[in-house]
């Protein structure tokens, strides 16, 4: 499959091409894991940008970028699809290291249209009149960047073209006003079919309908005024296109021709149905928004989910306490909030992919008393870096976060990986970092954030199933397991369990991990040889800080930190455990025990 062989088909059997990809889709993603919805949803879509652009020298930016398998399908990797998000496999997101046709990466949302502008205009200064073509979702256009990126670049001179993907659906379902609005637009369906009914009368009118319709041209904002008021995205400087139905391919090819014909910044919109062609998708496309592969360790875990326990244990505090509220970014089921939303409705707030706004809102609630708690995955939370700073640590406010994804997060890869969290939170004053190895622990860090803390605090915890249960024990900052060895091992969170099977090493577990405990250094002192454990990056993290502080305490013996170096390539959780020595393995292998 080539690009070249996608323009060489008759419109027919490029129809039949989206059915064909649609089946190599679900079949690859159903045992590879991955985005299938938003995939089955974009393929006429992928198709009609292949037959109007030329990829690489026009350029494609996906927004999210877990929608580009058909791309990928397209510019010569059906082959291996195979390998998707397997180690040594293609990537569930676009990388240039991976292709050519891969611009630019796209594991988060919202940064489709200012990479795109900031291409386009270099494009431009080079005198290359080639088009770059944003896919932004409706989900996606909730982020503050993506306004960012529009409010610039209407007023540009550039052959940029944004296409807004618009399914009614990020993740969860969209909210807020944008959802609104874009709904508006959707049925307002007078203009169109007016436009619609005149041109063809014209077409068909000989002599003098081709002038009509040049006369009528002119009135044509005219009109959409007087339907539609105003359009947002024209009085940003867009050339606006749609509502065109994202499954006719006849009608996407025609609008991305006229696009490209424009030589100016131009949004075509389009709705499609996530899950298209696929009964169960279409059925439930939150579902399958993200498959797990078939064989995911999560699944064949026996250990409770700690997303689950999260959710169940916020509840069951918010049952008693109605200063309890929860936020989340677009994201109420993959963060366990659904438990909450279903019992306190008026107590939960879904703020779409706005994770900045979530910080600052939740500093907010707190100035008033409540009790604000953010759910939110690790790697998003690092949109919020500003804002935990100024609006939340300064004046200490009360915003208690629950990390989900901390660690390794398996096929996803770069993007998403939450190595990055303790480096980030730590350089905050006045923080404090919670990870637990169980949900037993996670339900006790979870209170003492709620109940014992001040200031910014953050319950950080992986992604799947717990991998042992350390049993029902009152609470403590760190767990103390000494063998009489003169060795120790220092580790936190889910690897611990790890830490606990490695024979002729005393164990010293942190569950608070920052600030660390004078008596963690205590007891670190006692030790000739530290072997530190970190599931997190090594500039930065806790292993770093604490052999400064026993340093400074005067420490003379051997010092070992093994943790992470860099990005990590997707492959699943059990194998990037196993590349970085943080498994029993590892540990055993570095401690030589």
């Amino acid at each position: 499959m080539s690009a070249e062989y996608l323009k060489s088909l008759t419109p027919e059997q490029r129809k039949k091409l989206c059915s064909e990809i649609r089946q190599l889709l679900v079949k690859t993603v159903t045992v590879n894991g991955g985005h299938l919805a938003s995939n089955l949803g974009t393929v006429e879509l992928t198709v009609a940008m292949h037959t109007v652009f030329d990829s690489p020298k026009d350029k494609f930016v996906f927004d999210v970028g877990h929608q580009s398998y058909t791309h990928k399908i397209i510019t010569g990797r059906a082959g291996k699809m195979n390998t998707l998000r397997c180690e040594g496999g293609i990537s569930g997101f676009p990388k240039a290291e991976e292709s050519e046709h891969d611009a630019f990466i796209g594991g988060h949302s919202s940064i489709s249209i200012s990479a795109a502008l900031g291409i386009a205009e270099a494009m431009r200064s080079d005198g290359d009149d080639h088009s770059v073509v944003a896919v932004i979702g409706d989900g996606a256009l909730t982020g503050g960047e993506a306004y960012e990126g529009l409010n610039n670049a209407g007023k540009s001179r550039c052959n940029l073209i944004v296409v807004l993907n618009d399914n009614e659906m990020s993740i969860s379902k969209n909210t807020g006003a944008l959802a609104l609005y874009l709904a508006q637009i959707r049925s307002t369906r007078k203009y169109y079919s007016t436009k619609n009914s005149v041109k063809n009368v014209l077409d068909k009118t000989p002599i003098i309908g081709k002038g009509i319709g040049k006369a009528v041209k002119g009135t044509k904002q005219l009109l959409k005024y007087a339907i539609y008021h105003s359009n947002l995205f024209e009085d940003l400087g867009f050339k606006y296109l749609g509502p065109i139905d994202g499954h006719n391919l006849d009608e996407l090819t025609e609008a991305l021709m006229v696009a490209k014909m424009m030589q100016r910044p131009c949004l075509v919109h389009i709705y499609t149905k996530k899950g298209k062609g696929y009964a169960p998708a279409e059925d439930n496309s939150g579902e399958y928004h993200g498959l797990p592969p078939k064989k995911d360790d999560d699944n064949n875990c026996k250990g409770e989910c700690f997303t689950d326990a999260f959710g169940k244990a916020l509840l069951s505090f918010a049952d008693n306490d109605n200063s309890i509220y929860a936020v989340t970014a677009a994201m109420k089921y993959g963060t366990g909030l659904q438990h909450f939303y279903k019992a306190f409705p008026e107590r939960f707030f879904d703020v779409g992919i706005a994770e900045q706004h979530a910080v600052t809102f939740s500093a907010g609630l707190a100035s008033q008393g409540k009790l604000p708690v953010f759910a939110v995955y690790s790697s998003f939370l690092q949109r919020s870096y500003d804002q935990l700073i100024h609006d939340c640590a300064i004046e200490k406010r009360h915003v208690v976060l629950g990390i989900d994804r901390a660690g390794f997060v398996g096929e996803d890869g770069e993007t998403h990986h939450g190595l990055f969290d303790v480096a980030m939170l730590t350089t905050v004053p006045g923080v404090t970092v919670y990870s637990p190895s169980d949900t037993a622990e996670l339900s006790q860090c979870l209170e003492q954030a709620l109940y014992k803390d001040k200031g910014v605090v953050a319950v950080r915890y992986p992604r799947g199933c717990e991998l042992y249960r350390s049993g029902t024990k009152a609470y403590s900052d760190f767990r103390h397991v000494s063998n009489k060895s003169r060795k120790l091992i220092f580790t936190y969170g889910r690897i611990s369990a790890y830490a606990y099977t490695v024979h002729g090493v005393d164990v010293l577990q942190a569950i608070k991990i920052f600030p660390i405990a004078d008596e963690i250094i205590d007891i670190c002192l006692a030790y000739d040889e530290i072997y530190a454990f970190e599931e997190g990056e090594r500039e930065g993290g806790i292993a770093q800080k604490l052999c400064t502080a026993l340093a400074l305490a005067g420490y003379k013996g051997r010092f070992t930190i093994t943790a992470v170096d860099g990005f990590v390539r997707h492959a699943d959780v059990a194998t990037q455990l196993h590349n970085a020595m943080l498994d029993a393995d590892g540990m055993r292998k570095i401690t030589g025990e």
